[in-house]
Parts: C-alpha cells; sequence; structure tokens
C-alpha cells in the first residue's frame, strides 16, 4: 500500500495584491512590486524610508532646490517635461512652505524676548500696540485702552484681553502671535489659486493653461518662502540683499517662463504687484480678524 500523499503546503499570498506568490518566496511581488516578507521596520529603516532620495544630497529636493535658485529655470524644466527627477511643484511648495512657518515659529513665535534676551515683560503702563495695521489699530497707552476703527465685539474682547494682569498679558500677546502665523499659512496656501488666476489674465495671449500659471505660482511662492528664512538672522546687509533678490526674482522668472518683450513684462509685472497686495490686504484683515476671535 503506497503512503498517502503529504499535505500540499499552504500557498502564500501578497499581502497588497493577494496575489499568489511561489516558491521560494521572492523579495518582492511580481504583480504589484511590493515587499513580500514584511516585519515592522526598525527606527534607522523608518527613517531611510522617510528619507529616501527625497532627502539625500543627490535627492530631488535638492535637485529642485538648485534649479529654483535660478529664475524661472523649475518651471521651464516641468513645461519642458524633465519632471521626474524634479519634487512636483505642490510637494515643494508644501515642504519649504511649512519649514519656513515651522523655523519662523521657533525663531519667534513661541517666546517673545527682549532685546537682552530676557523674557519679555508687559507693564500695562507703558505703551503696547496690539494691533498697527492701516486705520485699525488698538492697544494700551499709559494704561488708557483705545480701539480704532474695528467692530464694537472685536474691541471687546480686546479690552478684556489687555487689562489682564501682565503675566497674562505677555503670554496673550504671544499666543495671539502664534495664532497669526498659523493663520497666515493658510492663507498663503488658498491665495495661490488666485494668484494663478491673475497669472492667466494677466498673460491670456500665451495659450498657456491655469494649471501651468499655477505651477509657476507654485515655485515663485516656494522660492519666496525660502528667501523668508535668510531674513530671520538679525543681519542687515543679508536682509536689504535678499529683499531687492525678492523683487528682482520674480521679473526675471517672467521674463524667461513667458517670454515677452522686456517693456511688455514690466507692465504686466506691475499689474500682478497691484492685485496681489489688493488681495493680500483684504487676506491680512482675514487673518487678523481671526487671530483676534480665536
Amino acid at each position: 500500500m503506497n503512503a498517502p500523499d503529504a499535505a500540499p503546503a499552504p500557498q502564500t499570498r501578497c499581502a497588497n495584491c493577494a496575489q499568489p506568490l511561489p516558491l521560494p518566496l521572492p523579495n518582492y511581488c511580481a504583480h504589484c512590486g511590493q515587499e513580500s516578507r514584511l516585519r515592522p521596520p526598525t527606527l534607522m529603516e523608518f527613517l531611510q524610508q522617510f528619507g529616501g532620495a527625497y532627502l539625500s544630497t543627490e535627492g530631488a529636493l535638492w535637485r529642485s532646490l538648485a534649479r529654483l535658485l535660478v529664475p524661472g529655470q523649475l518651471t521651464l524644466e516641468y513645461l519642458a517635461g524633465r519632471r521626474r527627477r524634479y519634487v512636483l511643484p505642490l510637494r515643494l511648495y508644501l515642504t519649504v512652505s511649512v519649514v519656513a512657518f515651522l523655523i519662523l515659529k521657533l525663531a519667534g513665535g513661541l517666546e517673545l524676548r527682549g532685546q537682552e534676551g530676557k523674557a519679555l515683560r508687559i507693564d500695562p503702563g507703558e505703551q503696547l500696540h496690539f494691533i498697527e495695521l492701516g486705520h485699525w489699530r488698538a492697544g494700551l497707552e499709559q494704561g488708557r485702552f483705545y480701539c480704532e476703527n474695528l467692530p464694537a465685539p472685536m474691541c471687546e474682547r480686546l479690552r478684556r484681553r489687555l487689562h489682564a494682569e501682565p503675566a497674562a498679558l505677555a503670554a496673550e500677546v504671544q499666543d495671539g502671535k502664534d495664532r497669526f502665523i498659523g493663520h497666515w499659512a493658510t492663507a498663503m496656501f488658498l491665495l495661490l489659486p488666485l494668484f494663478a488666476l491673475w497669472l492667466k489674465l494677466l498673460w491670456l495671449d500665451t495659450g498657456r493653461r491655469y494649471t501651468e500659471h499655477l505651477v509657476f505660482a507654485l515655485h515663485l511662492h516656494a522660492f519666496w518662502f525660502a528667501a523668508l528664512l535668510l531674513c530671520l538672522p538679525p543681519l542687515p546687509w543679508l536682509r536689504t540683499l535678499t529683499a531687492g533678490a525678492c523683487l528682482l526674482y520674480p521679473l526675471v522668472a517672467l521674463q524667461r517662463v513667458y517670454a515677452r518683450r522686456w517693456w511688455s513684462t514690466l507692465l504686466r509685472a506691475g499689474l500682478l504687484l497691484l492685485l496681489n497686495l489688493f488681495t493680500i490686504g483684504f487676506a491680512l484683515a482675514a487673518v487678523l480678524i481671526l487671530t483676534l476671535l480665536t
């Protein structure tokens, strides 16, 4: 009598796509490409997965930042179809803006300090301008609360906050600064589609699609956020140089990407500046109101 056949080994399937895997077990699934031998990663493996080529010295992020320093070059690379070697525009913008706002908050948003490096102390008897934005003004002057051209409920809310104890008042000013930075980061992201719309209307004769203008807007704002980091050190010459670069960079970038005569580029850039200042003014007012009401 023949011995009974051994029971067949259970078939191994890919945990991701459920396709059968051959034996001996391969390192990767031939159908979806996921690893077949799964286990929780070590801390070092997790950090490598997080960084990988994205943060390595030869990765896409550093190549993208290098191209971003040349006005309009990264946009030209994208429009020419050379995209795989660079970080996608939205991801690049989010990466640079998040890092910029995080460093900005850590540098000046978590704790206010005086000129001698000591923690800020606020004396209600001294002058304190809590709001100074055009004709909107509010604060304390020699212990007297003033609130000009702001809605009455907002003035009353500010009055209660600014008449707190000195320690609580300093904490309130600091907390308001942190809230403003957070709200402004959100506002800048929401304004990007509108900035791209201004580009579309002003360069309508180029025949470019709206999404192409949006790519340029993302790259331009990513550069501005990167330049913002250079303004944090207390070096007047560096801040002056950065401010000049922020004004010259968009002009050169517009000329290179849209390839129009210089007089036409200057005229359209001037109109773009006015439209952008108009929208930023409304955004600042909205962020200010939101900061005060939260």
